[in-house]
């Protein structure tokens, strides 16, 4: 089974070894298998290919039957992608309270900038990435402005939210009146929400020192565009957005208001 370069190199980029494709799509294409009649349709080496098939089932890409003699069997690829998502989200959950607890305080003690002060951000996984450092090292107040087209983000970042409310941060949000009736749902539970018309920029504040202010988006290549943003560590420019953010934040409406008026 010929697959194009382009599956071929995804497959690879999530960690799969030039015989771990071999196998698995022999298996797809084939169906149950002995490793004897895999390793003939794929062409991996019988000495290799029992190393091969555990690691695709330990990777959660096929399973085995414990039949005499024993069959593997392929298993769908949403499925695969699924199990491989969640090992990966679990590894990072797992390391990421341990890594964080031990080496920001020593960042922080150094003083030692590596970076500007004010960085232009492109991408939206750079962009999040930066959210998700905001939110994690506020200690007191966290500001959002959250327009209707960046509401996606939201879902994501709520158990960090929680986290912070628990830990007695207060949080306040500033919504699109278009943003979904969940989203603004499960922000109240842990934020003091607000509504405004017309929003189209966004942003984040933590501590009135960080702030992340969307800027839209820009071009990059071919007619493609990505989402930028400016990120600072500046107590200036945080005060600015902040002062504007209350600014904004007088003139929205409660959620229980915009409710009655629908």
């Amino acid at each position: 089974m010929s697959i194009s370069d382009k599956s071929r190199k995804a497959m690879e980029s999530l960690g799969l070894t030039g015989y771990e494709i071999k196998v698995y799509l022999s298996l797809l294409e084939t169906g149950s298998m002995t490793a004897s009649d895999v390793s003939k349709k794929s062409g991996v080496p019988y000495s290799k290919i029992y190393e091969v098939l555990n690691s695709l089932e330990d990777k959660g890409w096929l399973e085995s039957a414990s039949s005499r003699p024993q069959k593997f069997f392929p298993k769908s690829p949403l499925t695969a992608l699924e199990a491989m998502r969640m090992r990966i989200e679990n590894g990072i959950k797992d390391n990421e309270g341990l890594i964080i607890t031990e080496l920001m305080p020593v960042y922080e003690k150094s003083g030692i900038k590596e970076r500007p002060e004010i960085w232009v951000v492109r991408g939206i996984y750079n962009i999040a990435a930066k959210v998700n450092e905001i939110i994690q090292t506020c200690q007191k107040e966290l500001l959002i402005a959250l327009p209707q087209v960046a509401q996606d983000i939201a879902k994501p970042v709520q158990p960090m939210l929680r986290t912070l409310q628990e830990r007695g941060v207060k949080i306040t949000v500033l919504a699109s009146e278009g943003t979904n009736t969940d989203t603004i749902r499960a922000l109240s539970r842990i934020a003091d929400v607000k509504l405004k018309n017309d929003m189209f920029g966004g942003g984040v504040i933590g501590d009135s020192r960080q702030v992340m202010i969307l800027l839209g988006e820009g071009r990059i290549e071919k007619g493609n565009y990505e989402p930028i943003a400016i990120w600072a560590d500046h107590i200036g420019l945080a005060g600015f957005a902040k002062d504007y953010f209350h600014y904004l934040w007088e003139d929205a409406s409660t959620k229980e208001k915009n409710r009655h008026q629908c």
